[in-house]
C-alpha cells in the first residue's frame, strides 16, 4: 500500500464540477492499493500517516503529527501509486488491486484514520478534480512494501 501525504492549508475534490468534500489545514493522502495488500498493511499505514511527524513546533522544527497539529485529513484513492514504470514508457497497473477488492482497503484505511482524526474520502472510482494546496511543500511517499 503506498500513500503520497502532502501537508495542505486546505484541499479539495471534485466530481462533475461539484464539490465532493473539503478541508482547511491538515493532510491530502492520495492512496494506491497494491493487489498483495492485507488489511494489516492498511493499519500499519494509517498509523504512519498519523503519526508522521511534519507539522512544525515552535521551534519552526517538523516535529509534530497531526494527532498533536490537529486539523483534518482527505483521502482520495489513487491506483496510478502502483504503477509499474520499468519497461518502456507507457506505465502498467497489473500491480494495482481490482476495484471490487481495493475500495474495501481503501474505505478500511479511511476508517482507521477516522478513529483519531476527521477523515473524509473522495469517490472511490470516479474522474476526480483534486485541488491541493501544499503547505511547505511538503510531501512524503509511504510504502508498505519498502
Amino acid at each position: 500500500m503506498k500513500a503520497l501525504v502532502q501537508k495542505v492549508k486546505s484541499s479539495r475534490v471534485s466530481v462533475d464540477g461539484k464539490i465532493v468534500n473539503s478541508i482547511g489545514k491538515g493532510l491530502n493522502v492520495l492512496l494506491g492499493v497494491h493487489n498483495e495488500d492485507t488489511p494489516e498493511d492498511a493499519i500499519k499505514l494509517a498509523k504512519k500517516v498519523l503519526n508522521l511527524r511534519i507539522f512544525e513546533d515552535e521551534n519552526g522544527v517538523m516535529n509534530k503529527s497531526i494527532l498533536e497539529e490537529g486539523g483534518e485529513i482527505l483521502s482520495i484513492s489513487q491506483f496510478t501509486l502502483q504503477a509499474d514504470t520499468k519497461k518502456g514508457n507507457r506505465p502498467s497497473y497489473i500491480n494495482a488491486m481490482r476495484g471490487e477488492d481495493a475500495i474495501k482497503l481503501y474505505e478500511f484505511f479511511n476508517e482507521e484514520l477516522n478513529k483519531e482524526i476527521k477523515t473524509y474520502p473522495g469517490v472511490f472510482g470516479a474522474d476526480m478534480t483534486v485541488q491541493i494546496e501544499n503547505d511547505g511543500p511538503t510531501t512524503i511517499i509511504l510504502d508498505t512494501k519498502a
